[in-house]
């Protein structure tokens, strides 16, 4: 991913974020059969100070992104859109497209059984939380013994990066008129209304407004 120093991302607090609140992941391995991508479901190893992440593949995919062998590139991406020239009040001006991402690379460690298992019951908890009456993976005898019949069809893996490049693109290049204008656009009705978009921006230029 190209670097712009006015859109990296290396604050620690700010990765671990977009990994808890964007968890579906793309796994891209360099195999001796060609490039191999899978998507999966990742979390936050939360007992480690160091940025970890806690995931799992079904099996054959194992095998075929050869885990363990070499390095696994995982990318997060969070909120993203399309960002009209039409908003701004430069001319000349051409459109852009916001977005945060970060790539994780690192080879990974595989997981036993049961560190398996406790992985899986993290994630099923990382989003049951979210609702009313969460069903937990071990949350009776009967669901907790038929989780254990299926550990074997998947395997675990904790990834601690060895490489990070993040990318946090929320039109920091452009002067304070310019950008609220972005934000009452993506906050507006419009074909690229995007709440989530507009949350990142906020959070990026309140910062960046708070630090002058």
């Amino acid at each position: 991913m190209r670097q712009n120093p006015s859109f990296t991302l290396t604050d620690p607090a700010e990765l671990k974020r977009l990994v808890r609140e964007n968890p579906w992941a793309t796994f891209v391995s360099n195999t001796s059969a060609g490039l191999v991508a899978s998507h999966y479901p990742v979390i936050l190893d939360e007992s480690r100070e160091e940025l970890t992440l806690l995931s799992h593949v079904g099996r054959p995919d194992e095998q075929l992104h050869e885990l363990g062998e070499h390095e696994l590139l995982v990318i997060v991406q969070g909120p993203h859109g399309y960002i009209s020239s039409g908003w701004y009040d430069e001319k000349p001006a051409v459109p852009t497209w916001n977005f945060i991402a970060a790539h994780f690379t690192g080879v990974p460690e595989l997981l036993g059984d049961e560190e398996n298992l406790d992985v899986l019951a993290r994630l099923v908890d990382h989003f049951e939380d979210e609702l009313p009456e969460p069903r937990r993976m071990r949350g009776t005898l009967e669901d907790a013994a038929y989780a254990e019949r299926i550990v074997s069809g998947t395997v675990g893996l904790r990834l601690t990066p060895t490489r990070v490049v993040a990318k946090q693109k929320m039109s920091q290049n452009r002067p304070d008129h310019i950008v609220d204008a972005i934000m009452d656009e993506l906050g507006g009705d419009g074909p690229y209304a995007s709440a989530g978009l507009l949350r990142e921006m906020r959070l990026v230029h309140d910062r960046r407004r708070a630090a002058r």
